[in-house]
């Protein structure tokens, strides 16, 4: 027998919970893919945007960095361009940190947008199977009840082999489900460890030029 087709006698023999675990298995990967691609795009976008906002500030054009940050939708360029925009009206350290934190709260919802969906999506898939096996059971033992002594064994056997289909096929749906929410969780973490890193580093940078004060104190 071909694989598929194993596949397919798996799908029909489970009964009618094989169709939402599958749904909610499809809208899953979905959901991975689309966060899997924004979160990829965003990686290299930030990291583009904040070599282009280091080169300006570098240069001291720091109106080039805020008009980038105004005009673009890279939290990174946005995040640096908010600490900057800070410096001009203050020199304060402190300023200038809660400016690019207020920047990095402002990015962190869109980065985390539906990745939690994930593992309730999984806890669904889990739950379903489970429903599925307890109602095919349910099925299975009232059809036994009446059915002839000598064909009790074979029809309780086979009802429960199918009804645990459900179950065995919610497993397979979750268990890669949690292991993509896993997967972009840590993608979402290290965009934000790059945000804060890169808040270090402006700020570090803006002492290298010697324009920025020691911390808590503004310039004269």
């Amino acid at each position: 027998m071909e694989p598929y087709e194993v596949i397919i006698q798996f799908f029909q023999s489970g009964g009618p919970f094989m169709y939402p675990i599958a749904a909610v298995l499809a809208l899953g990967l979905a959901i991975a893919l689309e966060r899997w691609l924004v979160l990829g795009t965003a990686r290299i976008a930030n990291r583009r945007a904040f070599d282009a906002a280091m080169t300006r500030l570098r240069e001291r054009d720091y109106q080039a960095v805020i008009a980038a940050g105004k005009d673009s939708r890279v939290p990174m360029s946005r995040i640096v361009a908010a600490g900057i925009a800070r410096f001009t009206g203050s020199r304060r350290r402190d300023d200038i940190e809660s400016a690019m934190e207020e920047g990095v709260m402002e990015a962190l919802p869109r980065l985390e947008k539906r990745t939690a969906y994930l593992a309730t999506l999984a806890n669904v898939a889990t739950l379903l199977g489970l429903l599925g096996t307890i109602v095919g059971l349910i099925a299975a033992f009232t059809a036994v009840a009446s059915a002839e002594p000598a064909e009790k064994a074979s029809m309780l056997s086979g009802s429960i082999s199918v009804a645990m289909n459900t179950t065995a096929f919610g497993l397979i749906s979750a268990i890669p489900l949690l292991l993509l929410h896993a997967v972009l969780q840590t993608r979402t973490t290290e965009l934000v460890d790059s945000f804060e890193m890169a808040s270090v580093k402006v700020l570090n940078t803006l002492s290298d030029l010697d324009v920025l004060p020691t911390r808590g104190r503004a310039t004269d």
